[in-house]
């Protein structure tokens, strides 16, 4: 077990039959609502420890903090309370996102869910970025090329040295890839054109037949899928802050489009499993975090 430390109550409240409790404004809320025929949750990983060090991560393989597993736990404990029992969970071959959803299963009980990852699920990769210190970025590169290459669509950062211990290619991990196929560096744009083609071949017919899915991913991809579900334009995807450790959940009719719930907010559909004061100081807190770049 992981040494999660705000969560006060064992795993035996939480199994799979467990449902949590409703709220007058949920009930209310559900009640306006069509019925869903599908649901995706979308769970960005909690902190890493390239995160705490300020270091631009991408595909880099590192673990969570302390308060990154208790980021996750706290997304259980949510997911806990809304009721939502997975049936199937994706995530990407980075460490960090599959603690991230270890972490929620093992705590709601549900262990036994099918987990299926994916090098396409991966976060951008931030080329020769990876590893550097984002404020001696800045430094040297200056803060409007910077912000250039982390938060506008279609501009990548320079390639990775073919070299580095951070490319891909060098790593057994992605043995099975082809190299083609492994990113030298990404913008959001290549990002959301590696993460569709799997939301369309293995995700979307476990939603076909009505199942519900979980995504424990990343800022980026998940933006990707975001993208594509609710047609959001470039240039306002790039503004779009996904909070670590809250559950995001959409519910999607029989032709997988989403439902437009009334705890939802901005351009999403989906909803956020936080109250809007918590909602908001989470995702300044990510925006904060990442003036230079994302994790």
């Amino acid at each position: 077990m992981w040494p999660v430390l705000m969560v006060s109550f064992g795993t035996a409240a939480f199994g799979r039959s467990a449902v949590g409790p409703y709220t007058h404004s949920r009930a209310r809320a559900l009640m306006s609502e069509p019925a869903a025929y599908a649901t995706c949750v979308f769970l960005r990983h909690g902190q890493s420890m390239w995160n705490e060090a300020n270091l631009f991560t991408g595909w880099a393989d590192v673990g969570l903090t302390t308060l990154g597993k208790n980021e996750a736990a706290q997304g259980a404990t949510q997911l806990w309370r809304e009721g939502i029992e997975i049936d199937v969970a994706y995530t990407s071959r980075l460490k960090r996102a599959a603690q991230t959803l270890d972490i929620v299963l093992k705590i709601t009980g549900q262990e036994d869910v099918e987990v299926h990852r994916c090098w396409r699920l991966n976060e951008r990769m931030y080329g020769a970025l990876t590893g550097l210190n984002k404020k001696e970025t800045v430094a040297k590169y200056g803060e409007d090329q910077v912000k250039l290459w982390r938060r506008s669509y279609s501009t990548p950062p320079p390639e990775i040295d073919l070299h580095s211990p951070h490319w891909p290619g060098n790593s057994n991990e992605y043995a099975h890839v082809a190299e083609t196929d492994l990113p030298r560096s990404e913008c959001l744009k290549d990002t959301v054109e590696r993460t569709l083609p799997y939301w369309e071949s293995d995700i979307t017919p476990a939603l076909e037949r009505g199942k519900t899915v979980l995504i424990a991913a990343h800022g980026n991809s998940i933006r990707g899928i975001l993208k594509h579900l609710d047609q959001i334009g470039d240039a306002e995807i790039t503004g779009l802050e996904i909070p670590t450790g809250i559950p995001l959940v959409y519910q999607l009719d029989e032709e997988l489009k989403p439902i437009k719930s009334a705890r939802s907010t901005g351009m999403l559909s989906g909803y956020f499993l936080a109250d809007q004061t918590d909602l908001e100081a989470a995702q300044k807190k990510v925006a904060d975090q990442t003036q230079v770049a994302d994790g």
